[in-house]
């Protein structure tokens, strides 16, 4: 994981990334990835990370993170646009 960070950090630097935003975009895809574990539950994130659920709430919105959108993302769709299911017959 060192060796990919490593690259990582030096592919963002030869391409111009700011320090700020870089460290804005890995709070983002960190934050992202601990939402999406816990299917949009701002308790049980900030359980996780350590952080009071009001300090999450805040930080998700200086980094326009609409936790909504994580929880309505994990939703199974509409019936309406759910594949239809072939029925199976069973053999007798």
């Amino acid at each position: 994981m060192k060796r990919e960070l490593d690259n990582l950090v030096t592919q963002m630097r030869a391409g111009g990334i700011t320090y700020d935003e870089a460290v804005r975009e890995f709070k983002r895809r960190f934050l992202l990835d601990v939402l999406a574990g816990h299917r949009g539950n701002q308790c049980k994130a900030a359980k996780e990370l350590g952080v009071h659920r009001n300090t999450l709430s805040r930080i998700l919105a200086e980094l326009d993170i609409d936790p909504a959108l994580v929880r309505n993302g994990m939703r199974r769709p509409p019936r309406s646009e759910r594949p239809a299911l072939e029925m199976k017959q069973v053999a007798r």
